[in-house]
């Protein structure tokens, strides 16, 4: 059965050049013609972060990182870092104000063209086992949520109009372990991850008329300080791909999330795991 088109004209033709070019090197191009895009990263620190942080800033973006440690320049050479660094504790609601506040003020007016909300912690007992919906303290519940949820939400609010300006891009960084039980993430990180990807959907159907895209990646095991050889060992038979992923892996992902190339996707959550959720 054939689509239903009734103008051929509308695809007929070469794609617009946005389309057809490397994402990568449109950003490096629009920085040699004076234009910088500018995203705001929380969890910058590590990990996904660090990585997310470094593949941007290669292609000329400027990175506005917040996280619970201090800016280290010998870990994080990419320019402005110490600047554009806000140290806070997004578990603490009470703190997000302050940071929005401080983020508009290093904008100063200009776009926000990302948001990557990958800041998320996954509490353990004392042994490093994971805490379940019967072990968690409600103070832990409640910890986890303001991070890995509530805090996603308020950032995007509070700077909704930097965002709309830039007909920018949100990317929320959920988990398979949020869609199955997990041997070990905790039930308050795995439920605060199901209910992030539920919120991604929400928030893309909310934005999507003031031309702000928002999606969601969702990895499955990746390499990194948390993951230790004998995790990593007892997991592998079960990814498809028989290995980890790696945080560059994963950064790229959200690079094209937040490029041109990705233009008509959003409310979509994206599986980077190897197949290990087939």
């Amino acid at each position: 059965m054939g689509l239903d088109l009734p103008n051929d004209d509308l695809i007929a033709g070469p794609l617009p050049e946005t389309h057809l070019g490397c994402p990568f090197r449109a950003d490096e191009a629009r920085l040699h013609q004076g234009e910088q895009k500018a995203m705001l990263l929380t969890g910058a620190s590590r990990g996904i972060g660090h990585a997310t942080a470094k593949l941007f800033s290669e292609a000329g973006w400027r990175i506005i990182s917040c996280a619970r440690q201090p800016f280290d320049g010998a870990r994080c050479p990419w320019d402005s870092g110490r600047e554009d660094h806000v140290q806070v504790d997004l578990s603490d609601y009470q703190m997000l104000p302050r940071l929005i506040a401080q983020v508009k003020e290093r904008l100063a007016g200009a776009p926000l063209h990302a948001l990557v909300n990958n800041a998320g912690i996954s509490p353990k007992t004392s042994d490093g086992d994971r805490l379940t919906s019967l072990t968690t303290s409600t103070e832990t519940w409640m910890r986890v949520f303001h991070l890995n949820l509530v805090a996603p939400i308020l950032l995007a609010r509070g700077l909704f109009d930097e965002l709309r300006a830039a007909s920018g891009s949100i990317v929320n960084v959920t988990s398979i372990a949020g869609s199955r039980v997990h041997p070990f993430a905790g039930s308050a990180y795995a439920t605060s991850k199901a209910a992030l990807a539920s919120l991604t959907r929400e928030m893309a159907h909310d934005y999507a008329p003031y031309g702000v895209r928002v999606n969601a990646i969702a990895p499955g095991e990746i390499r990194t300080d948390m993951l230790s050889p004998d995790t990593e060992a007892r997991l592998v038979p079960n990814i498809p791909l028989r290995r980890v992923g790696t945080p560059d892996e994963v950064a790229k992902v959200i690079f094209f999330l937040c490029s041109d190339a990705a233009s008509y996707v959003t409310g979509a959550e994206v599986p980077i795991n190897g197949g290990q959720h087939l």
